[in-house]
């Protein structure tokens, strides 16, 4: 899939792609040709058992929990999301409406956050949570139809307003823009956690990958079956945490009639965004800061990966919701320090106030003018809480070919533990991959 999506100004017909476009945002994974998956979606689902989710299921579904999925579009009828999907808007303006995917990534992402798996569907890692799906374009759709090119940004304040907890965004681009920034703060100073891909072109100049770089935004990178952080998964210093991101099921195209396997951080991206789901589920009380400081001191590293230091392929370490779940690793913290930005929810991570969060931004109608403003330079990234990086150096634990000794734990099953070596880091589009 190459599906990618232009931010810019106004609505574009195709003649203005060219001149006007000032962000390019890719789904967050790898493309090669297709390949079915068996019938029942659940046997290829290899990650729920390295991360020991019937064990974390006694405990915690993500009941209770939203999950805002800005995508290509939810499609609420599959067998696996029926009952799951909450009213959305379509950011897009284009032909249908949010619940109309027409590349069928944003059903894909939905299915692994909260499907359950009915019919031999996906089963989501937190499938008594719900998803609001917020429709935006990408560069396929622009050039067939009319579209609000400021789809993105209008589409993270809805969500921003909406009554999810959680936003998921299984996109991204190289390119800093002032109005996504904008949004994400406005989303950040109301509590919201938010997780973005980290992008799948480690291979290909291994740019700093946006929104995931946003010092407001959870960077998620992808690793592999085998047990390493992936090659084509993107990584810096903006990386917070790392996820399963290859050989993952999810539908091979926008008819929705049968699952491949896929490689990309869109993947790692939906599992991160719902163990957040699952660990607040188990303690509604908390906040989001209180949620991603769990997250990152329960994520899983080796033996070897020195106490204090974040990797800039893993971040934090790969997630692990059943260590806190089952084993109560990690320790809330400070309900109003971000652990992203070490500043209050409501303070920028450039010392200044973010948008202001006291007139909600709704449901935006109309579009805003085109702007000639290409791109710009982007600010320095998000704070790494003092901590040094694992591998700045040329240790082990950073080798771009994935040969570092550093391992990370991302499965306490009871049968066994799963142990994934910091290697290479990129996440773009989805690479589909024999099943």
């Amino acid at each position: 899939m190459t599906a990618r999506m232009i931010e810019s100004g106004g609505r574009l017909r195709r003649a203005l792609l060219g001149t006007t476009a000032i962000a390019v945002l890719t789904t967050s994974l790898v493309g090669l040709a297709p390949t079915a998956v068996a019938a029942d979606a659940r046997s290829q689902q290899w990650y729920l058992d390295a991360m020991g989710a019937e064990d974390i299921w006694r405990k915690s579904t993500g009941r209770g929990i939203t999950v805002a999925v800005i995508d290509s579009g939810v499609d609420p009828d599959t067998p696996s999301l029926k009952g799951k999907v909450l009213k959305g808007w379509d950011a897009s303006e284009s032909n249908g409406d949010e619940t109309n995917d027409y590349r069928g990534h944003g059903t894909s992402i939905a299915e692994l956050i909260v499907g359950s798996g009915a019919q031999g569907g996906i089963r989501g890692l937190a499938p008594d949570a719900r998803v609001i799906p917020y429709r935006v374009s990408d560069t396929e759709l622009q050039n067939e139809q009319a579209v609000n090119a400021f789809d993105f940004s209008e589409a993270i304040k809805a969500a921003a307003d909406s009554d999810a907890q959680i936003i998921n965004i299984s996109w991204g681009s190289e390119y800093y823009h002032e109005e996504s920034r904008e949004a994400l703060q406005y989303a950040h100073a109301k509590g919201k956690l938010i997780f973005a891909a980290s992008g799948n072109d480690a291979k290909k100049g291994n740019k700093k990958h946006y929104p995931a770089a946003y010092p407001e935004v959870v960077a998620v990178a992808a690793t592999t079956r085998s047990g390493v952080v992936a090659d084509y998964s993107q990584h810096g210093d903006y990386i917070d945490l790392a996820a399963p991101g290859s050989q993952i099921p999810g539908y091979c195209d926008k008819s929705l009639t049968k699952y491949c396997l896929s490689d990309g951080t869109s993947n790692s991206t939906a599992l991160a965004s719902a163990s957040a789901a699952l660990i607040w589920s188990l303690h509604p009380d908390w906040t989001g800061s209180q949620v991603l400081r769990v997250m990152f001191e329960s994520a899983g590293r080796g033996d070897d990966w020195k106490p204090g230091t974040v990797s800039t392929k893993a971040g934090h370490g790969v997630v692990r919701p059943n260590a806190h779940i089952n084993r109560g690793i990690g320790k809330p913290g400070d309900p109003n320090i971000s652990p992203l930005t070490n500043m209050p929810t409501g303070v920028a991570a450039d010392g200044g106030k973010p948008p202001s969060t006291t007139a909600s931004a709704g449901v935006p109608s109309g579009s805003a003018a085109p702007s000639a403003t290409a791109s710009t330079q982007a600010p320095d990234g998000k704070q790494t809480s003092g901590a040094p990086v694992a591998g700045s150096n040329g240790s082990a634990a950073e080798d771009a070919d994935g040969g570092g000794s550093t391992g990370l734990v991302i499965g306490i099953a009871a049968a066994a533990v799963v142990v994934v070596a910091a290697a290479g880091v990129v996440i773009a589009r989805r690479r589909r991959a024999t099943a």
